[in-house]
């Protein structure tokens, strides 16, 4: 495994990492203020390439590859994570189900304007009553006269209430007769009568990322709506939980990143006792535990990445990356915060934003107890 960076990925950081700088870095705050994403961001992102990444260019993308796109989120990540999440969920939950699992018609019909940056999708696996029992879906979907009639609800659906958003992929129980569970995925576009949009959540962090609860009342949509094999929706969506772990993994990175960075140049700006307290070894010694701990998460993201792009089993390795990365993640900004004093509570201060939103990443698309389950299961504990 080669950890250097090839020339096109080194000029492809460049550019990502001067768009934050010039244009999010600026701007960070006062969306996060505003509580609303801001979508000229994400059509700047689309016209970029980023939603594109890992997709052919027959269907719009650019014909790159997963790692590229990880490599994306993480410098996203250093200045927002909800403009990191977008990406992230536009990506691997709304478009990679498609990709993945889509018919050909489904893949030429939806997934050009997703790659392309034009459209967004989400997709609807949580409900109020699940969480980290995803399973136990109670949303329902009944084949009537050719149509899918979906009753039920959504939690916490990214990407799935703003006015780029297409459509947002549902599980259901496609059948419970004789106490069968046959979950599948539906595609269900936002403008289907019945799906509605719930008001946005008031959330700790992710401030100006889009998450909407769902709820579907008699909602019909086409029979070929249908998004794979009748019965794999379930299973087809555990395999895209772990690419997306990967790529959260990758967020933590840069939150983690983004604390240290802002930690490096205020140690050497303020001043305390006469001098920088960046010269302090108390200073110094959490700094290193920070470098320490981000490198180790950048390392274990990168191998899973490497895994998966080479086509060999990678579910444990994502697993470790993800629960590594985000706990960590946790633990720097916590530090940052601690670093920077009192200004460190005061919105107007990066590390601020970045503590409130680093602690989803200990919950979203898995929480740090199923990470450890899975990761026991991995090595044979049953």
């Amino acid at each position: 495994m080669d950890f250097d960076l090839s020339s096109e990925q080194q000029e492809f950081v460049k550019v990502v990492r001067a768009f934050v700088d010039d244009y999010i870095r600026p701007n960070a705050e006062r969306w996060d203020e505003q509580g609303q994403l801001p979508l000229d961001a994400v059509r700047q992102m689309g016209e970029m390439g980023l939603f594109g990444l890992p997709f052919p260019e027959e269907y719009g993308g650019v014909g790159g590859d997963f790692f590229t796109l990880c490599l994306a989120i993480e410098e996203l990540a250093r200045v927002s994570s909800s403009i990191a999440i977008t990406l992230e969920a536009g990506v691997g939950l709304g478009a990679m189900p498609v990709w993945r699992f889509g018919s050909e018609e489904q893949k030429q019909k939806w997934l050009p304007p997703l790659a392309r940056g034009e459209k967004l999708a989400g997709f609807g696996l949580t409900e109020p009553g699940g969480g980290s029992d995803a399973g136990a879906t109670r949303t329902t979907a009944k084949l009537v006269d050719g149509h899918w009639v979906i009753n039920g609800s959504k939690s916490f659906i990214t990407n799935s209430g703003t006015d780029m958003t297409e459509f947002v992929t549902v599980t259901a129980l496609t059948d419970t007769a004789d106490g069968n569970r046959e979950i599948s995925a539906i595609i269900v576009p936002n403008s289907t009568p019945g799906f509605e949009v719930g008001r946005a959540y008031r959330k700790m962090g992710w401030h100006h990322s889009d998450t909407h609860e769902l709820s579907y009342n008699d909602c019909r949509v086409p029979e070929e709506n249908l998004l794979g094999e009748r019965g794999e929706g379930f299973k087809n969506f555990l395999k895209i939980l772990d690419d997306g772990r990967i790529a959260i993994a990758a967020l933590a990175v840069g939150l983690a990143q983004g604390c240290l960075d802002e930690c490096l140049k205020y140690a050497q700006e303020r001043t305390a006792f006469g001098q920088e307290i960046g010269k302090f070894q108390a200073i110094q010694f959490k700094i290193a535990d920070m470098e320490m701990k981000t490198s180790i998460a950048r390392q274990a993201y990168y191998k899973a990445a490497w895994l998966a792009e080479q086509g060999r089993p990678y579910k444990r390795e994502a697993a470790v990356a993800k629960l590594y990365a985000s706990e960590i993640a946790v633990d720097v900004a916590r530090e940052a915060v601690q670093i920077h004093g009192g200004y460190g509570y005061v919105e107007e201060f990066p590390v601020c934003r970045h503590f409130r939103d680093s602690k989803i990443l200990e919950i979203g698309e898995g929480t740090s107890e199923v990470m450890r389950i899975i990761i026991a299961r991995e090595l044979g504990l049953a």
